[in-house]
C-alpha cells in the first residue's frame, strides 16, 4: 500500500469527480491520502468535505482510499489571518479526529505573497499550535532556507515533529531536518529532468522520508501537463526507487510506515 501524505483535494480542479479521484488512487495501490489545507476557510472546506464522503468500502466494486485531513496557514495567506487564528486553528483541529496535522505551514519567498515578518509569525503560531496539540507540523519551504533552519532546529529542540514536504534537496536543511528528528517528503519534481536533489534522495534514512503528490500541482513525468493526483503515487515511488537503488516495494512499505509514524492520527 502507498500512502500520499499531501494532497488539495478540496482545491477545485477536483470538485468534479473526487469520488472517481479517489477511486483510481486505490485502484493504483494508494491506500489513503492527507488532504491539506492552506487557509482557516480551507480547513473548514477540507472538514465537509471529508464529512461528506462515503466511508471506503473495500468489498465494494469500486473501492476509494481513505482521507485524512490537516488545519493551517499556508505562508502565502499569512498577512491574511485575524487575530482569532489560534483559536479557530485549535477549533478546527479538535473537530474530528481524522485531523491530524497543523499545516501547511512555512516560509515562501520566491513569491513574497505575504511579507517575511507576517510570515515566520504565521509559522510561529503554528509551531506552537503543533505543540499544544501534539501533532506534527507540514511545512512548506521556497528559497526561504536560510530563515527556515534555525526555526526547523527550535523546532527539534522543543520536540515538535515535522515533514519538509516537496523536499527540493537542499543538503544543510536535510542535515538540519534529520538532527531535529524531522522529515522530508518528496513528490512528482522527482522526475523532472531538471531536479538537482538526488544526493538528498540518496542520503535520507530509509526511516525518514515519504511520498506524496501536491496534488494538483506538480504531476510527475509522463504525466506532466495534467492534474495531478493521489493515483500518479506511484510514479513517484519508482522513481525514487530507482534513485536509491531500492525496490519499488520497499519503497512504498517504508514510506507507508514511516506516514503512519508520523502522522499518530491517521488511522489507516
Amino acid at each position: 500500500m502507498l500512502i500520499d501524505t499531501h494532497c488539495h483535494l478540496s482545491h477545485e480542479r477536483f470538485a468534479s469527480d473526487l469520488l472517481d479521484v479517489l477511486s483510481r488512487a486505490a485502484s493504483a495501490g494508494v491506500g489513503g491520502v492527507v488532504s491539506i489545507a492552506s487557509t482557516l476557510d480551507d480547513a473548514v472546506a477540507v472538514r465537509r468535505l471529508l464529512a461528506e464522503l462515503p466511508e471506503p468500502d473495500g468489498d465494494a466494486p469500486t473501492p476509494r482510499c481513505h482521507v485524512a485531513r490537516t488545519a493551517g496557514i499556508h505562508p502565502h495567506h499569512a498577512a491574511d489571518i485575524p487575530t482569532e487564528s489560534r483559536r479557530r486553528l485549535l477549533d478546527e483541529l479538535a473537530r474530528t479526529p481524522r485531523a491530524v496535522a497543523v499545516g501547511e505551514c512555512g516560509l515562501d519567498f520566491h513569491y513574497d505573497f505575504a511579507p517575511p515578518a507576517a510570515q515566520r509569525a504565521a509559522f510561529q503560531l503554528q509551531i506552537e499550535v503543533a505543540s499544544e496539540t501534539g501533532l506534527p507540523l507540514v511545512v512548506h519551504c521556497r528559497e526561504a532556507e536560510s530563515e527556515m533552519t534555525p526555526m526547523v532546529q527550535e523546532a527539534g529542540e522543543a520536540g515538535v515533529p515535522g515533514v519538509l514536504h516537496c523536499f527540493p534537496g537542499d543538503l544543510k536543511l536535510l542535515e538540519t531536518a534529520m538532527d531535529a528528528g524531522w522529515m522530508v517528503s518528496f513528490t512528482g519534481l522527482v522526475t523532472f529532468r531538471s531536479f538537482d536533489g538526488i544526493e538528498a534522495v540518496q542520503r535520507v534514512p530509509d526511516d525518514r522520508y515519504m511520498l506524496e503528490t501536491d496534488g494538483p500541482y506538480m504531476a510527475p513525468t509522463p504525466h506532466r501537463g495534467k492534474r495531478n493526483e493521489p493515483a500518479f503515487v506511484p510514479w513517484i515511488r519508482d522513481k525514487v526507487a530507482e534513485i536509491r537503488g531500492q525496490e519499488p516495494e520497499s519503497v512504498a512499505s517504508t514510506t507507508t510506515a514511516n506516514a503512519r509514524a508520523f502522522f499518530p492520527e491517521l488511522g489507516f
